[in-house]
């Protein structure tokens, strides 16, 4: 009896593609990153931070745009390694974080692409999103204020933007000089005491 490996092999990349599609698919659960040893961001690694809802501002943005905006910031931010925990906006673990930012995006500007128009020519048809984060305080301190730009202007989905703005985003978080957290500066200012 033959077998046909043709078909075999079809049915093998069928399986791998839709396992790979339902992974990204995937919500991204709250996070708790591991601390870098040896990096300069071992200070702001005590930090925690939970990333509030997206606010469209003035924009007219659909509510898919906002929630893709949302759980790529949850992922991007968790990679990054530099917040011991990541958390959604209205975690109630949040109350009990000492040390905690928040991170506020609004959308400032949004221009709606074409993926026909990308598929056909590399000119037309990019989407784009600019958005202002701040990383503020539980008392409303800004620590960080940034304005981010994310696009797709050739092959993707118009979400595709949305991942590249929160890649974006937790690139410019991850190189920023964040503060000491207050729990760490008191500690330090106790020992230093005795």
């Amino acid at each position: 009896m033959k077998t046909n490996r043709p078909n075999l092999s079809i049915a093998l990349g069928t399986v791998m593609a839709a396992a790979t599609f339902i992974t990204l698919q995937l919500p991204a659960p709250a996070a708790t990153a591991k601390p870098s040893h040896g990096s300069n961001t071992a200070s702001a690694a005590q930090w925690s931070v939970q990333v509030d809802k997206v606010n469209p501002g003035e924009v007219a943005l659909s509510s898919s745009f906002q929630i893709a905006i949302y759980e790529s910031l949850l992922n991007e931010l968790s990679k990054t390694r530099r917040f011991k925990q990541v958390l959604r906006d209205g975690d109630h673990n949040a109350s009990a974080v000492s040390d905690l930012l928040i991170l506020k995006t609004t959308v400032e500007k949004y221009t709606a692409g074409s993926e026909t128009k990308r598929a056909v020519t590399t000119v037309a048809g990019a989407t784009k999103l600019t958005v202002r984060s701040q990383l503020c305080s539980r008392d409303g301190q800004v620590i960080l204020d940034q304005t981010v730009n994310g696009n797709v202007r050739f092959f993707g989905s118009n979400l595709r933007a949305t991942h590249n703005l929160a890649h974006n985003v937790a690139k410019t978080i991850k190189q920023a000089s964040l503060p000491e957290p207050s729990s760490s500066a008191g500690t330090r200012a106790s020992t230093n005491a005795n």
